[in-house]
């Protein structure tokens, strides 16, 4: 994540509204074109991935708003020995390396099949509505945006890709974990009772993308290669990492919270331009609709000797799981999601969408932001009215960014 790397932003183009015969469910063998928006550090990941799992899989296309990263994430595709098996699928020629921030309309103007989706989320919601009206298969690194009004803007192209069919898998790779498929659904059935209680956990170290800012960067451009740490960007450790572990909780439930009264705050991270304006903790006590509790604890401090837990447990009236213990371990859960992403599209596997429930799991951590933010009890209901847009009203390498001070519960507002 260090190097994740990004892109684009605005509007979807609406003139390639049909999909090719071959991507018809149950069409079989045929080879399929990916490309990718956002070849950072994860991205180039994903892309790996993909061709592991699929020997026809092919990257043809791919959109970055930087052209370093791109050209350099594209090499290591190619030449890395780690590679050997995959790069002379990385088919990306000169005419199919598009920069800047208009460069996502142009990669899915081409004849791709699928895209991966891997920039800063706060890009999430435009890109992802852009690729469902051009009618592209999914796969959308998590979460699904860093605000309500651009969360809803995903969840409404959710329903519209649902409604098209199209396979949209998420980076929320332990639904695709062969131990947590199999415990959430052995608890589901009952093996450790009725569900009492729930916590989950990452508790961790910071990430930090620079060592300092290029004196050559502009403001808007200095925000992109230190995303993780500018709110717009990243939406707050709580949405850009722990959704992970609150999402695995959600698809327990088989639901969202709804409501939840959080605290955080900044007690490691320096009041520096280097680390933005975001929490590195946040605690927060959520409510399902059936009375039981999600106990959310995420945290990144840095030192040598700095506890560290990331994990879930459920308690049940008969016993009690981490979510994974009642289950066989499989292959690498980054593969496995893209394994089931193109026998989804392919049909020979089930059908996966998953566009909806982990927009409600990205939506329920920034329902518990903006409550450690504010100081208030928020409720599923306010989160889906708020009228909180974070992304700027312009986009260019040196556009202007405003200062953005640490929230301070009771004097921050929620909107």
């Amino acid at each position: 994540m260090s190097d994740f790397t990004r892109r684009s932003i605005l509007g979807a183009s609406s003139a390639f509204l049909y999909v090719k015969p071959q991507l018809v469910r149950g069409a079989g063998d045929e080879k399929l074109k990916a490309g990718v928006i956002g070849l950072g550090g994860r991205g180039r990941q994903a892309v790996a991935d993909l061709l592991t799992a699929d020997e026809r899989a092919e990257v043809v296309g791919v959109a970055d708003i930087f052209e370093d990263k791109l050209e350099g994430n594209l090499r290591w595709l190619k030449t890395d020995p780690k590679n050997a098996a995959i790069g002379e699928r990385v088919k990306v020629d000169a005419e199919h390396r598009f920069t800047g921030f208009d460069a996502y309309k142009k990669l899915l103007a081409t004849d791709i099949d699928l895209v991966i989706l891997a920039t800063p989320p706060g890009y999430r919601p435009e890109h992802f509505e852009a690729a469902v009206a051009a009618k592209k298969h999914v796969f959308c690194e998590k979460p699904f945006g860093t605000d309500p009004v651009g969360v809803r803007r995903f969840m409404a192209a959710a329903k519209k890709s649902e409604e098209l069919k199209l396979t949209v898998v998420s980076g929320a790779q332990r639904r695709f974990a062969t131990d947590y498929m199999e415990t959430v659904d052995k608890i589901k059935n009952g093996v450790i009772g009725e569900v009492v209680a729930t916590y989950a956990y990452w508790v961790g170290g910071p990430v930090i993308q620079q060592k300092g800012r290029n004196p050559k960067w502009g403001e808007m451009e200095w925000h992109h290669r230190n995303w993780y740490s500018n709110l717009w960007l990243c939406g707050d450790q709580i949405v850009e990492q722990h959704l992970h572990n609150i999402d695995v909780i959600n698809w327990l439930m088989g639901t969202h919270p709804i409501s939840v009264v959080a605290t955080g705050g900044a007690a490691w991270r320096p009041r520096e331009e280097l680390y933005g304006s975001i929490y590195d903790h946040i605690s927060a006590d959520f409510v399902y609709a059936n009375g039981v509790r999600m106990s959310s604890y995420c945290r990144q401090f840095q030192g040598p000797k700095i506890y560290q837990n990331v994990s879930e447990l459920a308690i049940g009236s008969k016993g009690r799981s981490n979510c994974k213990d009642l289950g066989t371990k499989g292959e690498n859960a980054y593969v496995s999601e893209h394994r089931a992403l193109v026998a989804s599209i392919r049909g020979t596997g089930k059908y996966i969408n998953h566009a909806m429930p982990v927009a409600e799991s990205t939506m329920t951590c920034i329902m518990a932001r903006e409550s450690a933010y504010s100081g208030q009890e928020i409720t599923w209901e306010m989160i889906m009215e708020s009228k909180q847009d974070l992304s700027p009203k312009a986009y260019g390498y040196k556009e202007k960014m405003p200062v953005i001070a640490l929230p301070v519960p009771g004097k921050y507002q929620f909107i």
